[in-house]
């Protein structure tokens, strides 16, 4: 069963290489959805995979940048099927 996980990373992850290395990792695991910055200076990601997989993609990101979040906000939601891929949002 597909799940998505909507997350918020907030701290010092602007500048730092977050986004593509979110979809570097998506992409090693096949997700599909998003990674965008934010005005107000947070991370958003949106993210559908198996339960599983999404969990080692959060545990990627974190044990990549964990110098850099100070804060994180993460929902638990069922997939919408909507995404076909993964990729950056200007």
């Amino acid at each position: 069963m597909k799940k998505l996980v909507h997350v918020y990373y907030s701290g010092r992850v602007q500048g730092v290489g977050f986004r593509f290395a979110a979809l570097r990792i998506a992409e090693d695991l096949r997700l599909c959805g998003y990674v965008r910055n934010l005005d107000d200076g947070r991370v958003e990601i949106l993210a559908e995979g198996s339960e599983s997989l999404l969990k080692d993609f959060l545990a990627q990101i974190n044990n990549s940048f964990s110098r850099y979040i100070k804060e994180s906000q993460i929902n638990w939601e069922t997939a919408t099927g909507e995404f076909q891929d993964f990729s950056i949002k200007f």
